[in-house]
């Protein structure tokens, strides 16, 4: 997930669900977005945030962006649909 501000790139981050966690800082199901990511290892399927965590994916995933000022709404658990969604709908109003 890139976040923007305006049309500069300010970062990436991880955003899903949690298949397995063997921290037990997240449950099965849990919602995550993760800090910056710094390092993308594609072949291992490793992220590494700016926080020091380690996270491995599973599957293809997808690519999207978001601006800077939605970011809380992702933080706290809203999808890019969703907060697309939310977007529109304010915006016809």
């Amino acid at each position: 997930m890139t976040v923007k501000d305006d049309d500069h790139n300010i970062g990436k981050v991880l955003w899903g669900i949690c298949v397995e966690d063997k921290s037990f800082r997240f449950s099965k199901g849990d919602y995550i977005c993760t800090s910056k990511l710094v390092e993308i290892n594609p072949k291992a399927n490793l992220i590494k945030t700016a926080s020091g965590s380690t996270y491995k994916v599973i599957g293809e995933g997808r690519k999207a962006s978001i601006d800077y000022c939605d970011f809380e709404l992702l933080r706290n658990g809203f999808n890019p649909e969703q907060i697309n969604a939310l977007k529109t709908a304010t915006l016809q109003h």
